[in-house]
């Protein structure tokens, strides 16, 4: 009786605007390939996930995989790396031969950059996946990959977006000598919320080496620039080798000119004193009758003090 060929099972899956037409299969480690024009960078063996792959008695989740355009019989990861990764680390290094059996779905055709880009990022946002930096590194890869407009239309985002989400990643790599490094995208996004006029390049790397040599060591010191680099002699302190966010903010204070004397100079002070009290703490008094009479009386003051003025 001759053979009988099993045809493969297709079904597609809609991923956005993209429709794949995939099979289910079980593949050999050694013939699926990594893709190295993938956005995700930096390392990524992950020991938690090993344990889950031991756990499971397996990968769980299938590897979406598309035919290798340079080597018949392979197959190039489209998502699924880390699982592919670590797999291989339990194999290679923990010598447990099971795990070279990996489940995925392979395309019926081998994907287009922007293809392969835009089903790696939707799928990874339906997972949320974009950790603290993820979104800026897809970002800077997506520019150096396909360009700007691209990026933006795959990202769903303006170029303008794309621009700072780059300019944000490539900051953040600058600083190298955190407590935290994982902090550093959050540090980089406090930094360009400085006025863009503000943050020259000469400032940009001033800052950054006060980071790194941890003479700024909190949101609030940068906040505090703002101040500083408005003011030309501040700002000079703060870009020398001693200067300091605190020292320099003297600087601007004992530039300030003196407050008035007498009656102007007590109104001046009144004003800053309600200024400096936080919205929260303000919305907590709401309702307070005992606070609303003394703003009557002080309201029926200032009402009086200006009519006798006029």
């Amino acid at each position: 009786m001759p053979l009988q060929l099993v045809e493969p099972v297709w079904h597609e899956r809609l991923l956005e605007r993209t429709i794949l037409k995939c099979r289910r299969a079980t593949l050999d480690l050694y013939d699926i390939l990594p893709n190295e024009r993938q956005p995700r960078r930096g390392p990524k063996s992950d020991v938690e996930l090993q344990r889950q792959i031991e756990a499971n008695g397996g990968v769980f989740e299938p590897l979406l995989v598309e035919p290798h355009p340079e080597h018949d019989g392979k197959y190039r990861i489209v998502d699924g790396d880390r699982r592919w990764t670590n797999s291989k680390v339990l194999v290679e290094v923990e010598k447990k031969e099971q795990y070279r059996k990996l489940p995925v779905e392979i395309t019926d055709h081998t994907l287009t950059d922007e293809e392969r880009l835009r089903v790696w990022i939707y799928i990874h946002r339906q997972r949320k996946e974009w950790d603290a930096k993820e979104k800026e590194m897809v970002a800077c890869s997506l520019t150096d990959m396909v360009g700007r407009v691209t990026a933006a239309s795959i990202l769903g985002v303006s170029v303008r977006e794309v621009d700072k989400l780059v300019d944000i990643y490539q900051l953040s790599e600058k600083l190298t000598n955190l407590r935290e490094p994982g902090a550093s995208i959050t540090w980089a996004r406090e930094i360009k919320n400085l006025n863009r006029k503000l943050l020259t390049p000469e400032v940009v790397d001033a800052v950054v080496k006060k980071v790194n040599d941890h003479e700024i060591t909190n949101s609030k010191d940068v906040r505090k620039l703002r101040h500083v680099l408005r003011d030309p002699v501040a700002r000079a302190d703060f870009l020398s080798d001693r200067g300091t966010v605190e020292g320099s903010l003297l600087k601007v204070q004992s530039a300030a000119p003196p407050r008035a004397k007498g009656l102007l100079g007590d109104l001046e002070e009144l004003n800053e004193s309600i200024r400096k009290y936080p919205w929260s703490d303000l919305s907590s008094l709401r309702g307070q009758q005992e606070v609303l009479n003394k703003l009557d009386e002080v309201e029926k003051t200032i009402r009086e003090l200006k009519r006798t003025l006029s």
